[in-house]
């Protein structure tokens, strides 16, 4: 879900997500006693590492806070793969306790750099094995969502052009020019988009794909902001592309944080060819809170965190316990068959690939 991440900047909306409406029965929690929670009542400082897509509601922090006698800070440190790379070369003197926003697409990075302490969290119980890809509990799973082409309903319709189907659809002359991607090598939502291609295509045949669609006029672009926000005509109602690789629940966003009030959501996602992102959080090796630490991936996987994180990073909880706002329920959309595909030892390889073959 870079993670996928997901999405919203809320520059365009004007509204800032941690203001978002709360799931209205979630749980509260009662404050300890001070004394309880340290010497002499002390407040310990938990610091958390993410990507620049994440955000929770402030009262929701609170809880966590008031309950452990503890501050909370969040350390946004880019893009999924920027905030990776921080981690790992800080990893003999950390920035932070844990690592929040690591999606499958770099798993296999975070895990060879040997960035995590190992949790096995009692909530991980409630959470079902398809999430769990760390048999050693290093990564936890958090939440997911499903990375797909959306389109802008009425871009079509005026033009009366019907909307691709499939990825081979996306090669057709009728389609030249109207798609715009993320860069693979700058962008957790361009990595899962080129490893859909390599499930469906194979080792052998996606760089074909992929020349196809340079052919038909693809645009690429570094990252999902300027994709989503200056390409995509739905979003700034000026770009040139009518469709974008972005996320399933982006049509959820739209409708929620419209500037007026809508009936329908204005974009949709074309459902084949979607990537599942799995996000994760890790205890920083070297943390010097570590109790504290594990409290809070307790909380992360908590039915009253997991409730506040559609309306907030619009991304699917992985704790089913979890109840989903009506709005992210009616708009958001799950793929029937995503790609799963895990990039292991050829994700460098197959970015250089794909870069030698799309943008030389």
């Amino acid at each position: 879900m870079k993670k996928l991440s997901l999405i919203i900047t809320i520059t365009l909306f004007t509204i800032i997500t941690a203001c978002a409406p709360q799931p209205s029965d979630s749980p509260t929690l009662q404050p300890l006693d001070p004394a309880l929670s340290g010497a002499e009542g002390e407040v310990e400082v938990l610091t958390i590492m993410t990507h620049d897509s994440f955000a929770i509601s402030e009262d929701v922090v609170l809880a966590f806070e008031e309950t452990n006698n503890a501050k909370v800070t969040f350390l946004q440190s880019g893009d999924t793969g920027a905030a990776l790379n921080k981690a790992i070369l800080s990893k003999s003197a950390p920035l932070a306790d844990l690592f929040y926003g690591v999606d499958n697409t770099f798993l296999s990075r975070a895990l060879d750099a040997d960035i995590f302490e190992a949790y096995n969290s009692p909530l991980l119980a409630e959470i079902p094995a398809e999430f769990q890809f760390d048999p050693q509990n290093r990564a936890l799973p958090v939440d997911y969502g499903d990375v797909c082409i959306n389109y802008d309903k009425a871009w079509f319709a005026e033009n009366n052009l019907p909307v691709p189907q499939s990825l081979d659809d996306l090669t057709q002359p009728e389609y030249n020019g109207l798609l715009v991607v993320q860069n693979p090598a700058t962008s957790s939502p361009g990595l899962a988009f080129l490893l859909a291609t390599i499930e469906r295509y194979g080792e052998d045949g996606y760089l074909d794909y992929w020349r196809a669609l340079r052919e038909n006029g693809v645009v690429v672009v570094d990252g999902w902001s300027t994709a989503y926000y200056t390409n995509f005509s739905a979003s700034s109602g000026k770009g040139p592309q009518p469709m974008v690789v972005s996320y399933a629940s982006s049509p959820a966003a739209e409708v929620i944080y419209a500037s007026e009030p809508l009936t329908d959501a204005p974009t949709a996602s074309i459902l084949d060819g979607c990537y599942r992102q799995v996000e994760f959080v890790g205890i920083l090796k070297g943390t010097q809170n570590r109790a504290l630490a594990e409290k809070f991936i307790d909380f992360m996987l908590s039915p009253q965190f997991q409730a506040d994180m559609p309306l907030n990073m619009f991304v699917y909880p992985v704790n089913p316990a979890a109840e989903l706002p009506e709005a992210f329920l009616q708009y958001a959309q799950t793929a029937p068959n995503p790609a799963r595909l895990d990039p292991a030892d050829k994700r460098e390889q197959w970015i250089q690939d794909w870069t030698d073959a799309v943008l030389r």
